[in-house]
């Protein structure tokens, strides 16, 4: 009986696993954990965190234990010819002035790590377009598929008519052998619409991380025409918005930051630098005192400063100033390129949207036109009114308004719901 139990337990728990659906917000909770390229953002970030800690060691004395030990012989000495010394000691040296490095070091190593931060953050708005993208084109190749299904249904029903007649002479078998012929075609759509929708769950997946063993669902989607055929706003607007909260925006402006401390770094060269160095050693020497009384001897203390004034470099800081320069005009024109390309991402979706709104419109009227002609030629065809080539117009005309209406559809969405991302930094699907 416990043995029934168990695995009446594991066979409901596998079809809910299996009969789990997926909304678009469940994609992106999902993503945001297990997306290995998101964790690996992550891990810079951790990174970053330990450079500020090395860069604000650099204010820290530096101590280390030094010893040494030697022995020599000398072979032709009148007395014994063997020698040994060792010496011990510590050292300590802390850099009083370096001409600001240590400073602009610890604000770059902030800087990066604020950078990282952006950066993952970027990759994690990324991943929701690409999730948003994928998601809507799985639900357009599930849609399709339905049309298809469809399709084949009414051809099926049209060969069976179509035999019926061959049967009374109403049509020839030639008639009948080409609406076999559409009923073949329809079937290999389906398929390759099956195919559509397979490959693009696949991306999904990959997405996700899912592995190969998972299977996935998305839950159904409703588009009211409302939503289709919504006005858009403003395209300016829109604009200001997407630059307001754009993250690789901000992340150049850091860099720029970023980039005008290296020049301060470089020009730090031309500086002089004073360090102060002590110490604490002591050694021993053999033939000669016991061990205990050359240590005691030997103990000594020192402590000096040094400071360093740079005359000549062969040009290294020269050189390292232009080259910081150069990078500081360059991340001034990696922000205005990336502002010209987020004017241009926001026209080409307003302009594409626009364009599916209205082939939509359009596309609803032919899709009407198209589904009465086409009821109406079936309805004479089953009466053997009807030539068979008319029917097949009458058919592919009917499916390709559909598709031509679904297709318009998704990409209007797609386009409002990227437009509504780039204002909103975010993106809800029902």
């Amino acid at each position: 009986m416990r043995k029934y139990l168990i695995s009446t337990l594991l066979v409901i728990l596998s079809e809910t696993a299996v009969s789990q659906t997926w909304t678009y917000s469940d994609c992106v909770e999902y993503a945001r954990e297990h997306n290995i390229n998101l964790q690996k953002s992550r891990l810079n970030e951790l990174t970053a965190e330990y450079d500020i800690e090395e860069a604000k060691a650099q204010w820290q004395p530096t101590l280390d234990f030094a010893t040494s030990h030697g022995f020599s012989n000398y072979p032709w000495a009148d007395r014994s010819g063997n020698s040994y010394n060792s010496s011990y000691g510590f050292n300590a040296g802390w850099t009083v002035w370096d001409g600001g490095v240590r400073d602009n070091t610890i604000k770059q190593s902030k800087l990066r790590a604020e950078i990282d931060r952006l950066n993952t953050g970027d990759m994690l708005r990324s991943l929701e377009t690409d999730l948003l993208q994928v998601y809507i084109n799985i639900l357009y190749a599930k849609e399709s598929i339905k049309i298809y299904e469809e399709a084949v249904k009414v051809s099926k029903a049209q060969v069976d008519r179509a035999s019926q007649l061959v049967e009374v002479s109403k049509i020839s078998r030639v008639d009948y052998a080409q609406l076999k012929s559409q009923y073949e075609q329809d079937r290999y759509s389906l398929v390759n619409a099956m195919g559509t929708y397979d490959t693009r769950l696949m991306e999904l997946k990959q997405l996700l991380e899912l592995g190969i063993d998972n299977d996935l669902a998305l839950v159904d989607v409703h588009w009211d025409n409302d939503l289709i055929l919504a006005q858009l706003p403003p395209m300016s607007e829109t604009y200001e918005l997407a630059v307001a909260t754009d993250l690789k925006i901000r992340g150049l402006e850091i860099e720029k930051s970023s980039s005008e401390l290296d020049v301060k770094v470089a020009k730090a060269g031309h500086l002089p630098r004073i360090s102060l160095n002590a110490g604490i050693g002591t050694g021993y020497n053999a033939p000669g005192l016991s061990f205990g009384q050359s240590i005691k001897r030997g103990l000594n203390e020192s402590i000096g400063l040094t400071l360093s004034v740079p005359i000549l470099d062969n040009k290294k800081t020269k050189a390292a100033v232009a080259r910081a320069q150069v990078a500081y005009m360059d991340a001034q024109l990696d922000i205005d390129q990336r502002h010209n390309e987020l004017a241009r991402v926001v026209e080409n979706w307003y302009i594409d949207t626009r364009s599916a709104q209205s082939r939509y419109s359009a596309a609803e009227a032919q899709f009407e036109s198209a589904k009465l002609s086409d009821d109406l030629t079936n309805e004479r065809f089953n009466l053997g009114y009807v030539d068979p080539v008319e029917l097949m117009i009458s058919h592919n005309s009917y499916v390709e308004a559909q598709h031509s209406l679904l297709q318009a559809k998704y990409i209007a969405i797609l386009g409002q719901k990227m437009i509504e991302f780039y204002r909103e930094a975010t993106v809800s699907v029902p």
